[in-house]
């Protein structure tokens, strides 16, 4: 059986625990969500750049059509 003090320690070595995983975690996902980010306002820039193309040629379609 354990007793209030083994209780505690355990309490403590699992917040360690959890800390050391949620700090691991948050180093790895950062810089996958900056790459994310950066990546999603490439793809919008792209996508702008589409639709305005897109535009230009429909004006050129209307001329010779």
């Amino acid at each position: 059986m354990l007793d209030d003090d083994d209780k505690r320690w355990i309490e403590a070595q699992l917040e360690a625990l959890e800390t050391k995983i949620l700090t691991a975690f948050h180093a790895w996902a950062s810089p996958n969500e900056a790459r994310q980010r950066s990546h999603r306002d490439a793809i919008h820039a792209l996508e702008l750049d589409m639709e305005r193309f897109e535009a230009r040629l429909r004006k050129l379609e209307q001329r010779s059509g």
